[in-house]
């Protein structure tokens, strides 16, 4: 046995929910340049979950589960009162997840229909709980959802109080069709290793939320962020990125290692950028990436990943930096879910074999007589 570094390059499943192929990256077959231009979020995460796009009833019946299934137990949110203010959000999130499961009467019954209705439990209560997260943070009540909003429009009520504006809801639900799933990603392996142990679809989200936790999958737009706060201003972008390059260092945001001509996602989030900050009468943030962009791609070949874009999207949409990983995980809560659903139909208990390169022949020695 010779171990890949990785795993890359190893094919660990087969799976009809999302594919990348010559660098297009599909939904359960539709492009996702399609889908981000004419498709609702949940529209998209109808078609993770079953297959197909809904029809208007069945938008209708899943626009009615999400928003009845969106408040959370107060039992829930006073223990999310006690979690220390300086606690990362991703691990404030992984707890209160893991927490909603004792309070679903279905978390351990494993029959297809519960597990359904379980996953859109979670995508309703995701959001609910991120703004609740985010408002006991800045020490203030939080704010129950309300009824008949979308996804979309929902958190940003609950996060800010007051009913959002249309460019606001319309450039966060793009953003959450552009993140609902890719492919075998590593929350994703993560969610569907921990119930290919016949696990409950609430383990393998709190599975996922840990794996997303980390700047290397997640937190890399957060990343972006604090490169563009420490750089300050567009005058200061060459000098900056310039000196980064000629010490070889990493700048977030760049590459992805399924896409070796460029994230189809990055372009969506670079007009929504443009667009978001003309709104507001200030484009410098986009002005600021896309030299960034412009440096990097010219001198490494390193073309922006979903990640670098965002960035700024999220910024103008008015969320704090430690939101950015947490609003990505009401996305993609969407295909793990989906994964988890794919799991269970056809499971086989993930267990890969590792390549030993430790010591051999070792001999037992006598306590007294090891030196």
């Amino acid at each position: 046995m010779t171990a890949t570094k990785g795993l890359e390059g190893i094919v660990a499943a087969a799976s009809s929910i999302s594919s990348i192929v010559d660098g297009v990256l599909t939904y359960r077959g539709y492009d996702i340049d399609d889908l981000a231009v004419n498709a609702s979020f949940e529209e998209v995460a109808y078609l993770l979950w079953f297959g197909k796009l809904p029809n208007e009833a069945e938008l209708k019946q899943l626009h009615e589960d999400l928003s009845n299934e969106a408040p959370i137990p107060n039992e829930v949110i006073e223990q999310m009162k006690l979690y220390p203010k300086d606690t990362n959000t991703m691990a404030a999130l992984r707890s209160a997840v893991s927490a909603l499961a004792l309070y679903d009467g279905e978390a351990d019954d494993m029959s297809r229909e519960a597990n359904q209705r379980k996953a859109i439990r979670l995508q309703a209560k995701l959001p609910t709980v991120i703004a609740a997260l985010a408002r006991i943070r800045e020490g203030k009540e939080p704010v129950a959802p309300q009824a008949g909003l979308s996804v979309s429009e929902n958190f940003l009520y609950m996060l800010r109080g007051e009913k959002p504006e249309e460019v606001s809801i319309k450039a966060l639900d793009q953003a959450l069709v552009l993140h609902a799933d890719h492919e075998l990603n590593a929350s994703t392996f993560a969610a569907r290793v921990t119930v290919a142990t016949l696990s409950d679809i609430y383990s393998g989200v709190t599975s996922a939320i840990g794996a997303l936790k980390g700047p290397l999958h997640g937190g890399a737009n957060e990343a972006v962020m604090k490169m563009l706060n420490e750089i300050e201003s567009l005058e200061n972008v060459e000098p900056f990125i310039q000196q980064k390059l000629d010490n070889r260092d990493k700048i977030m945001g760049f590459g992805h290692r399924v896409y070796k001509n460029g994230d189809p996602r990055a372009k969506h989030l670079q007009k929504m950028s443009r667009e978001l900050g003309e709104m507001k009468g200030d484009t410098t943030l986009y002005e600021m990436s896309v030299k960034i962009d412009d440096l990097v791609t010219t001198q490494k070949g390193l073309r922006p990943n979903v990640d670098f874009y965002s960035a700024s999207v999220y910024t103008q949409l008015g969320f704090n930096h430690e939101l950015f990983t947490p609003i990505f995980a009401i996305s993609r809560v969407s295909g793990w879910t989906a994964h988890i659903l794919e799991q269970y139909e056809n499971n086989r208990i993930i267990r890969p074999r590792a390549e030993y390169v430790g010591l051999t022949d070792q001999k037992y020695v006598p306590v007294e007589q090891r030196s």
